[in-house]
């Protein structure tokens, strides 16, 4: 019995030795601390380009619509061309819309005739009644009878008018200069008031480019938008949907009136020359807002980390304790980043 208790206690032993040394050399194996560059925060000039989505828009845009009932008779233009304001579009049939003016006119001439009769009959009796020639009554007559041929000519011109704005209507003219879309409507179609769009006329150039700019950026914009034609041309220019620089710069023209207050955003308006075609309204680009910025926090783009879409830094405070910054980036330049907010130098 005892000499069991001793080879248990040799058995420990050796266990807990076997311990501590391998304990020693994983002590002895563990890694290095890792190098890493410290940078000092420091304020420079440098020239970037804020970029905001944008879509391009028409300045003047109509519907075409009917204004009478009828079949298309005519369509005088090609799809996508180029018009001109009061070039003829449409016509719709206008042989009842014709022949109602027709008979308008045939009716305010033969009222005009009644009222020259009733006219000289007022005349006649009225100098009769003069020498006592005459009935009273007769004269009273007569003058009712020039007051209601007066009526019926006023009531004969307002048909007329009613019936010419009709036949005006049927032949459909370009109501401004622009680009005609593709024809919803076919000769032959039938149409009414309200019932579909004929086509869509936008102007062609210059067009608007409308995108929202954070409310904690309207200063910015209005002193841009004082400054005027003093501002640099390169200020604002536009990236296209296939990544290239749009060859025209912009002008800002306007701020909206008031800042929408589930997004937080006022929208922006800049006005581009479209001479060249190469804009369509309702298409997609970039905005891009040249800054020269003397007082930029720059700092080297490896050293930002992402999280969960925020964009973090490693600072260096007191202790030589690091901590773990938020920040607001800006563009890129090079290697570099500007920080919006977070840092200061």
């Amino acid at each position: 019995m005892k000499r069991s208790i001793q080879i248990f206690l040799v058995f420990v032993l050796l266990i807990t030795v076997f311990s501590c040394g391998k304990k020693t050399t994983n002590q002895q194996q563990a890694p290095p601390p890792v190098a890493v560059n410290i940078d000092t925060i420091k304020e420079e000039a440098a020239v970037y380009y804020d970029e905001y989505p944008a879509t391009i828009n028409a300045l003047n845009e109509v519907e075409i619509h009917a204004q009478v009932s009828g079949y298309i008779t005519g369509i005088y233009f090609q799809d996508g061309a180029h018009v001109t304001k009061g070039e003829k579009l449409y016509s719709i049939d206008q042989q009842q819309y014709a022949g109602a003016y027709n008979q308008a006119v045939a009716n305010l001439n033969v009222s005009k005739a009644n009222l020259v009769k009733a006219q000289k009959n007022a005349d006649r009796y009225i100098e009769l009644q003069k020498n006592d020639a005459i009935a009273t009554q007769t004269v009273d007559n007569a003058l009712a009878d020039l007051d209601a041929a007066k009526m019926e000519v006023s009531a004969a011109q307002a048909n007329v008018s009613s019936v010419e704005t009709n036949l005006r209507y049927s032949t459909i003219y370009a109501p401004l200069t622009g680009i005609i879309g593709i024809s919803q409507v076919k000769i032959g179609s039938s149409v009414s008031p309200g019932s579909v769009v004929l086509n869509t006329l936008s102007s062609e150039t210059p067009l608007a480019v409308d995108f929202a700019v954070d409310e904690k950026e309207i200063p910015h914009f209005v002193k841009l938008q004082q400054q005027g034609s003093a501002a640099s041309d390169s200020v604002f220019t536009i990236a296209l949907p296939d990544g290239s620089i749009y060859n025209q710069p912009g002008k800002i023209t306007l701020l909206d009136r008031a800042v929408d207050p589930q997004t937080g955003t006022i929208r922006a308006r800049l006005v581009f020359s479209n001479s060249g075609g190469i804009l369509k309204p309702g298409m997609t680009c970039n905005v891009r807002v040249k800054n020269l910025n003397e007082n930029a926090i720059l700092i080297p783009s490896k050293a930002i980390t992402q999280q969960m879409g925020e964009y973090f830094v490693f600072v260096v405070g007191d202790s030589n304790k690091v901590i773990e910054t938020n920040i607001i980036t800006g563009m890129g330049i090079g290697g570099a980043t500007v920080v919006k907010e977070g840092l200061k130098a």
